[in-house]
């Protein structure tokens, strides 16, 4: 199997498993991705096609408005993080990337081992926004994964799915602009990188559709499971990745 038509493959895969849960699309498409190609070209070339995604997920349902002004702070300061990450990473060896990458969800495959459910008091949510949004765009800009922050964070919020879904689109696709333009300065964008990462993104929309038919699908309570198993394997991946 070529280099391209793998990348094609592992696209198309993550990006059905994200339209299902609505993430997981980076944390899985990362690392598989990096069997292929190196681990910087693999942050890069995928944050194009997410930001498309999550552009369509955000706009799906419900107040979009309102979604942005309850985590101003945390993208404020997610942006922020995220410029930080990525200068990280223009700096990293691919290797120390690769360990951080896998190091990222050892932690929350840790807690899923101790059945830690963790819960945040909606009086204090709003605490809690600015360092968990930090904390996700530095590791999303060096490892291209800012999700597992985030997901957990929206999880202990107790968000209903819809509004689960959202959060973590409008959070993640502005976060990937911002990834976009510090990738771009630091010279890791280059034109044949674009361009590939323009045809990934064709190939991840297609995989995407499929994906949000079968999150319409889900329940509540099944999808709470499917995050929480979604989130154990690929932890479990990146681990075994990480040591390889």
């Amino acid at each position: 199997m070529t280099a391209a038509l793998a990348s094609a493959v592992v696209v198309l895969l993550a990006a059905v498993v994200k339209g299902a849960i609505g993430f997981g699309f980076p944390t899985l498409g990362t690392p598989l991705l990096a069997l292929f190609v190196d681990v910087k070209t693999a942050v890069v070339v995928l944050i194009l096609p997410n930001i498309v995604m999550d552009a369509i997920q955000a706009s799906r349902r419900g107040d979009l408005v309102a979604t942005l002004r309850r985590f101003a702070w945390l993208v404020l300061f997610g942006a922020v993080g995220t410029v930080v990450g990525t200068r990280l990473l223009a700096v990293l060896s691919a290797r120390t990337a690769t360990l951080l990458l896998g190091a990222t969800v050892v932690a929350f495959v840790l807690l899923n081992v101790t059945r830690w459910s963790p819960r945040v008091p909606p009086g204090t949510a709003r605490w809690f926004d600015a360092p968990v949004g930090f904390a996700a765009g530095v590791i999303g800009g060096v490892t291209n994964v800012p999700g597992t922050p985030l997901v957990i964070y929206f999880y202990a919020l107790g968000l209903a799915k819809h509004d689960f879904v959202r959060a973590v689109a409008v959070t993640f696709v502005l976060y990937k602009v911002v990834q976009l333009g510090a990738v771009t300065w630091y010279g890791l964008l280059t034109w044949p990188l674009l361009g590939l990462s323009a045809l990934l993104t064709l190939v991840a929309v297609g995989g995407f559709r499929l994906g949000l038919t079968i999150q319409d699908r889900l329940d509540q309570a099944t999808f709470n499971r499917v995050i929480l198993v979604t989130l154990g394997v690929l932890g479990a991946a990146l681990v075994v990745r990480a040591l390889i």
